[in-house]
């Protein structure tokens, strides 16, 4: 049995989505807070099972029989360590012989603020005894494309990276490897996957990419991260959402975002979605 937490998430559905091209549906499990919004996946025959990162009388039951976990970082910023914990010690109980967990980039030397959850939370993988593979994935593509319609209005892409490089892969892209690495033959116990995109960008080549696709001039405009939260605040987001994206920007700045180890392309057996395309298929909605 094969488990997934957030297996209604973007995230999650993908991974399933991967795993049901070669894995029975009745050897999956979808842990998921709500069964109600999982109706689809048990539809097509896929086990669905309560699990909430906050009840962890849940956890338990829904781990019974489970041989590897997905365990797919929560998106609760400043509370993931504690129900992380929950899901590892409910894990150590039923006798999870791997876990697989999605971390970020080079999480040990990330300066990406949101990188300190991740360190801890590898460090109770490690204390858990628990046999584990760490997916280090990179950012989303869809973190920058799901600006776009923001971005043609306004003709400006804004950010606080400077002339850093970024690589990063689609969903789809990290979800396949997740799934390859759950159903892989060979032991994983111990790896360490550096994930991220084969082609890596600035986001002044983001816009110049954006424009040519969209036939209109957009343009990069770099900022200091103060004067970017301060802008992201003016755009209407709350003040710790703004905060937490100018500061992953500027740490992009100092390399956090950047990898060329290729590893997410060997582990999917294909090369990563290319920018053009993640831009392409935004723009086509």
């Amino acid at each position: 049995m094969l488990a997934i937490t957030g297996a209604t998430g973007q995230l999650g559905r993908l991974v399933i989505a991967a795993l049901l091209r070669t894995v029975p549906a009745g050897e999956i499990a979808a842990l998921v807070r709500d069964v109600d919004k999982a109706s689809d996946l048990a539809a097509k025959g896929v086990v669905v099972r309560e699990a909430d990162y906050n009840r962890p009388e849940t956890l338990g039951p829904a781990l019974a029989g489970v041989d590897k976990l997905l365990l797919i970082s929560g998106n609760e910023v400043g509370h993931r360590v504690p129900q992380h914990k929950a899901v590892i010690d409910a894990a150590k109980a039923a006798g999870v012989n791997l876990i697989a967990y999605t971390s970020v980039l080079h999480a040990d030397t990330s300066p990406l603020g949101l990188a300190e959850e991740h360190r801890q939370t590898e460090a109770l993988l490690r204390e858990s005894g628990i046999p584990t593979v760490l997916l280090r994935n990179s950012w989303y593509t869809e973190n920058y494309t799901a600006s776009i319609p923001a971005t043609l209005e306004h003709g400006v892409v804004i950010g606080s990276a400077g002339d850093a490089r970024i690589a990063s892969a689609t969903r789809a892209d990290f979800a396949e490897a997740s799934a390859a690495v759950l159903v892989a033959q060979e032991d994983q116990a111990g790896r360490i996957y550096e994930l991220a995109g084969d082609e890596a960008y600035t986001l002044a080549e983001f816009a110049d990419e954006l424009s040519r696709r969209a036939g209109k001039p957009i343009i990069f405009k770099n900022l200091s991260e103060a004067d970017h939260k301060a802008a992201l605040v003016g755009a209407g987001l709350p003040e710790p959402v703004a905060a937490m994206l100018a500061q992953s920007d500027a740490a992009a700045g100092q390399g956090a975002l950047f990898d060329d180890s290729h590893d997410l392309g060997r582990l999917i057996g294909r090369p990563t979605t290319p920018l053009k395309d993640a831009i392409a298929a935004a723009l086509a909605g």
